[in-house]
């Protein structure tokens, strides 16, 4: 993690320099202003994890940089879900440097699993892999339930709008994809009973400086992306903004019983004052994509 973090302290030193004369905004209760649109589409060509012959390259030479594709984007980014492979889809933003989401550990890879994180991460429904005989084969993320709170803040296809609304004491965090919002108390409230779990878990809030940080526990067994988070999971994240179009987004996931230790992912989310969410008319009980793959799946095995 520590080379990435050089590279975006001397990015971040940069943009400071450039707008030195810049100050962070306050509502009128005075708490730091975060609010806005800040689309991750711009980072949608960033793969989650490393490809492993990069090693612990957090980001790219000029060489590196100009030998990209076309499209700018490494291989095996992370838009790649079922039923959407289609270029038409995908609005890829400005090159970036950056060779992975993950930075910690430094080769920005997830770290090992369990064997009870394998073991839960692996009884996690996969449209993608089969077999598709009906919803239960489906992820939650297939059938409009949830792509958990880590998951919702990923650039993923066409739906990559996050909104963040604040207003004494509480700020929401709006995520375009499977339409989620989480209400986040910064008024010093203590979490929900460990009995309450879920896909998004319960987050509550405070101010470390302009720095806003979000706390998210009670998950439930499955919540994630791909991976499944644990009722014991701890996911810490930190929202900064360091200029009127940027904001620094990093989270850390603590769950020892799905990862053998902590992992780091963090990226800088920008600004579009001509962005805003559409309606994302996905819902569990809405079943024209389920009927359309499951019919996909006979045709096949014809």
């Amino acid at each position: 993690m520590r080379s990435f973090l050089v590279a975006l302290t001397l990015v971040v030193s940069h943009v400071l320099l450039q707008g030195q004369h810049w100050t962070q905004p306050r509502t009128p209760w005075g708490d730091p202003d975060l609010q806005g649109y800040w689309p991750s589409v711009g980072m949608l060509g960033v793969p989650l994890e490393r490809p492993a012959d990069l090693a612990d390259k957090a980001t790219l030479t000029d060489e590196e940089f100009a030998q990209l594709p076309a499209q700018r984007r490494l291989r095996n980014a992370n838009d790649a879900f079922f039923g959407e492979s289609r270029d038409h889809w995908r609005d890829y933003g400005k090159p970036q440097r950056q060779t992975s989401l993950i930075v910690d550990p430094p080769n920005g890879r997830f770290p090992p699993l369990t064997p009870d994180g394998a073991r839960r991460t692996k009884a996690i429904p996969n449209e993608a892999r089969g077999p598709m005989n009906g919803p239960e084969n489906a992820s939650p993320a297939a059938r409009c339930v949830s792509r958990g709170a880590f998951g919702s803040m990923l650039p993923i296809g066409n739906s990559s709008g996050n909104q963040i609304i604040q207003a004494p004491g509480v700020v929401v965090i709006r995520n375009e994809m499977i339409h989620e919002a989480r209400v986040v108390h910064v008024d010093g409230r203590p979490h929900v009973g460990t009995r309450i779990v879920g896909y998004m878990g319960d987050s509550r809030g405070w101010w470390d400086g302009n720095t806003l940080v979000v706390e998210t526990t009670n998950f439930n067994d499955t919540g994630g992306v791909n991976r499944a988070f644990s009722a014991e999971a701890r996911m810490t994240e930190r929202f900064t903004r360091i200029n009127d179009r940027t904001l620094r987004y990093q989270v850390t996931v603590d769950d020892p019983r799905t990862w053998t230790k902590p992992w780091t992912a963090a990226f800088p989310l920008e600004q579009d004052p001509s962005f805003y969410l559409f309606e994302f008319a996905c819902h569990e009980g809405n079943y024209w994509s389920m009927r359309s793959m499951l019919g996909g799946a006979r045709l096949e095995e014809k």
